[in-house]
């Protein structure tokens, strides 16, 4: 018997992913999901904005999820993408009177196939490497949006103001509040659409690629094309992202978009717990709120003691929030049978 034959044998077949494994409860679901409704209503503008901020960074971290949670490729090069995101929906909205609504499928469509063409060179990576090549595309990508023929289209240096949508119907609401529902519906729509993708037969196939290359390989997997497509959802969904942020901020730039950002949506991800969709949430209020308190603590050292909170999560909880889930859910568990 060949290799190949062993390894098609002994390999067990890929199991489909649990719901808990990638989705809150039902009923966890249903008072999230109010929450998020209720609270924007008894909030003032700036408490909607960092909600706002919360949902379109928590969708950036959940497509990094997918990326690395589901194929296991490491990208530091995330920022890239939500800055092309970012741009396409400013420049059309500003240059060429487009509506908003109709800028964000053409930033993830763009998005995506920008990624699934970087993601061809980068079939010959893995690893450090693959992260590397990720680096140097976040590292280049602001250089580039600062090009003299691109900057009568960008704003250049000077970056472009985007402006604020009202609310339609002649709605009875700020802008923060309908453009805060506008990214509710929004990450809500990309959330069900990436459990269902993670749950069918190219989800499973993400995950045979992550837990064995050659083993997926062998049971008839295409590789390359699986590791591509990876790339071209998570860039898609993170072009998403960068559009309802440029929407929100309602202002560009090319120094908004550095390694930095890639550097905090990996952090988000860590910290949320890698492969588990809901935590992209957490994450994303990890990398807002957590420097405020830190700077709250100490103006002078809140780098010192952000690095200090950040150590305590890794070494208390490795797994992140998702760990913290499961903790509780035994919890519960034992709490009813006794």
């Amino acid at each position: 018997m060949s290799a190949v034959e062993d390894v098609v044998t002994e390999a067990p077949a890929v199991e489909a992913v649990p719901k808990r494994a990638m989705t809150l409860g039902t009923g966890t679901s249903v008072v999230v999901l109010l929450l998020l409704l209720v609270v924007p209503v008894f909030a003032k503008n700036f408490v909607i904005f960092q909600l706002t901020q919360l949902l379109y960074l928590g969708l950036a971290v959940l497509a990094l999820n997918i990326l690395t949670g589901g194929s296991g490729q490491f990208s530091l090069g995330q920022s890239a993408f939500y800055g092309i995101g970012a741009y396409i929906t400013a420049v059309m909205m500003e240059q060429f009177n487009i509506p908003y609504f109709l800028c964000l499928p053409v930033a993830g469509v763009l998005c995506f196939g920008v990624g699934f063409l970087f993601g061809q060179p980068a079939l010959r990576l893995s690893g450090v490497y693959l992260a590397l090549a990720t680096f140097a595309l976040a590292t280049a990508m602001p250089q580039l949006l600062k090009l003299n023929f691109l900057e009568k289209w960008t704003g250049g240096v000077q970056g472009l103001v985007v402006t604020k949508p009202d609310a339609p119907f002649g709605l009875k609401m700020s802008q923060d509040m309908w453009l805060y529902y506008f990214t509710l519906v929004v990450v809500l729509a990309i959330y069900i659409f990436s459990v269902n993708l993670l749950r069918s037969r190219s989800g499973r196939a993400f995950m045979a690629i992550r837990d064995n290359e050659i083993a997926a390989s062998a049971m008839g997997v295409n590789v390359a094309l699986y590791k591509t497509l990876a790339f071209g959802v998570s860039a898609g969904i993170t072009g998403v992202a960068g559009g309802l942020s440029a929407i929100a901020v309602q202002f560009v730039a090319p120094d908004s978009f550095t390694i930095t950002l890639a550097i905090q949506l990996f952090l988000g991800m860590v910290v949320g717990g890698v492969g588990w969709l809901p935590g992209s949430i957490i994450g994303a209020a990890f990398i807002i709120f957590v420097p405020n308190i830190a700077e709250g603590i100490s103006k002078g050292l809140s780098g010192a003691v952000f690095g200090v909170l950040l150590f305590l999560v890794i070494y208390l909880v490795p797994h992140g929030a998702r760990q913290v889930a499961i903790l509780g859910q035994q919890f519960a568990s034992r709490l009813r049978k006794n």
